[in-house]
């Protein structure tokens, strides 16, 4: 399974990005082997619709589930219908690094 975690950089010792959409970097993290990648995201200044893109751009990954600190009003009929799911940490100082430690401790 594929989840994505929106980060402000791209290293495990950053915290996640309260922003989905114009988050700086997705942090793609493959739960069956254990890779880690850093996409630095398209959408972060886009003028209008950087959710929409971005959720785009999470299907076009395969993504299953997305930990962002929030995510914008219409951006959730969006991922229903690709049957992502939304998880929403607010922990804004939570680093990649623990979130993945986390990750690999449960079910997700």
């Amino acid at each position: 399974m594929k989840i994505a975690i929106s980060s402000t950089g791209n290293s495990l010792d950053s915290p996640i990005d309260p922003r989905f959409g114009r988050c700086c970097y997705f942090v793609i993290y493959d739960t069956e082997d254990k890779t880690i990648d850093f996409i630095p995201n398209p959408n972060k200044n886009a003028e209008e619709k950087a959710g929409s893109a971005s959720v785009q751009l999470m299907a076009s990954k395969a993504i299953s589930k997305i930990i962002s600190g929030e995510f914008g009003l219409k951006i959730k009929s969006n991922l229903d219908s690709l049957k992502i799911q939304m998880i929403i940490l607010k922990e804004p100082e939570t680093k990649i690094k623990d979130i993945i430690e986390i990750l690999n401790k449960t079910n997700y």
